[in-house]
């Protein structure tokens, strides 16, 4: 599994992944699941990716392979980003045609998602889902965020806080801590994690960084946020039956978060999957 998000707000893009990949019980490992296509001054386009590792690669291997050679349709030829958005479906559903029918007859299922995000020159940021099929939806004032892979655990605190007018700063820290709420609780997505910002009107690509468990700055946003949840909690309004302030809540530190060894757990069966 993995988990990327994609956050657009009016100051510009957040867009953050994990890196772990799983093949089986014990072959875990880590793969970059941003690529980065930077052209400043013209373009600046982030892809993230969930699904089948083969097939993402064989993806961003074809991106890079029709920029080199100039080719007639490439990430830097389009006028808008919708149409990269295409072009990019386009060169997902070949590379999925390529290798599904050996892929079928094993039983391997070789789909991926994308999310893409970026800027072109005279356009403000967008943001798009692309799916399989190669069709893709952008997000928008309503949906100003997007999710592939592992969801559902850091979908909430996006649907509590993220809003248009959200810095892009404060934008991020929700990325950061939607993407720990996800490595808490799934064992398959897991950490170092990919950062970038895109803040509109650069066209270029703003700050980038990973983050691993080693970190300090990782570290001090997420046992602080823990640290206010459980105090949060201890807040609210008592229960009839129950005395004030009685409520023992309290929050794990980082580091007493997970096992030791990651490759100890059931990580789950099939081809590698992001």
């Amino acid at each position: 599994m993995t988990y990327c998000v994609g956050i657009q707000v009016e100051q510009g893009l957040v867009l953050a992944s994990d890196t772990r990949t799983s093949a089986s019980f014990d072959d875990v490992r880590v793969y970059t699941k941003m690529h980065v296509f930077d052209f400043p001054g013209e373009r600046s386009i982030v892809l993230m990716s969930a699904g089948n590792l083969g097939t993402s690669q064989a993806v961003m291997a074809r991106l890079q392979r029709d920029i080199a050679d100039n080719a007639h349709t490439n990430l830097r030829t389009p006028r808008h980003l919708f149409e990269v958005a295409e072009y990019v479906g386009q060169a997902l559903v070949a590379a999925q045609a390529q290798v599904a029918s050996n892929a079928l007859q094993n039983g391997v299922n070789v789909e991926s998602t994308l999310i893409l995000g970026g800027q072109i020159a005279g356009e403000a940021p967008g943001l798009f889902l692309i799916y399989p099929l190669g069709n893709c939806i952008a997000a928008s004032p309503e949906t100003p965020y997007l999710q592939i892979g592992e969801s559902k655990y850091g979908k909430p605190i996006l649907d509590y806080l993220i809003a248009p007018s959200t810095s892009l700063e404060d934008a991020a820290r929700c990325a950061l801590l939607s993407l720990d709420s996800t490595i808490r609780s799934n064992v398959s997505v897991g950490l170092p994690i990919d950062l970038v910002l895109l803040r509109a009107d650069d066209v270029k690509i703003g700050e980038r960084m990973r983050l691993d468990a080693d970190s300090k700055f990782y570290r001090d946003i997420c046992d602080s946020w823990a640290s206010k949840l459980a105090d949060a909690v201890q807040r609210l309004p008592r229960f009839a039956w129950e005395p004030a302030n009685t409520s023992t809540a309290q929050a794990l530190p980082l580091a007493q978060r997970k096992p030791a060894s990651y490759a100890e757990q059931q990580i789950g069966e099939g081809a590698a999957q992001q």
